[in-house]
């Protein structure tokens, strides 16, 4: 290669104009509210911020049974949300994601049921009573 035929690494000329300038949100649909997820400045169906409760205002999404398991585990606790209904696997991968991080642990997504790792029921109701859930302590 010659001395000659290098090419230029100062970056070049500006594109001139924003390519994306002209589109507009006009006749797009909205984007999905998922439940539990906050974003600064996002707003949930109901007009509040999510995550923050009025009281008298929340919605009640039904029922959700919270036990506490040891058997099949190796003697090892875990806490499961179990009863949801009217939601998919995405809100309830979103729930857990929250759970997780509040409670320091890990946990997923199984049958339908959130698994959280430890004793974490305390955590887990209160989580499901900002996301709009009635938790119920099932079991002993």
């Amino acid at each position: 290669m010659s001395a000659g035929s290098k090419i230029s690494t100062d970056g070049g000329a500006g594109l001139g104009q924003n390519p994306f300038g002209a589109l507009s949100a006009v006749g797009l649909p909205a984007a999905p509210v998922v439940a539990g997820v906050t974003d600064r400045g996002a707003r949930s169906a109901g007009g509040t911020k999510p995550g923050s409760t009025t009281p008298g205002t929340t919605k009640n999404r039904g029922r959700v049974d919270i036990t506490r398991e040891t058997g099949g585990r190796d003697g090892k606790t875990v806490t499961v949300a179990a009863g949801f209904t009217g939601i998919g696997l995405p809100e309830k991968e979103s729930l857990a994601k929250i759970m997780r991080a509040a409670c320091g642990c890990g946990g997923t997504v199984k049958d339908g049921a959130i698994v959280i790792q430890g004793d974490q029921r305390e955590t887990v109701a209160r989580i499901l009573t900002e996301a709009g859930f009635r938790p119920v302590f099932a079991g002993g």
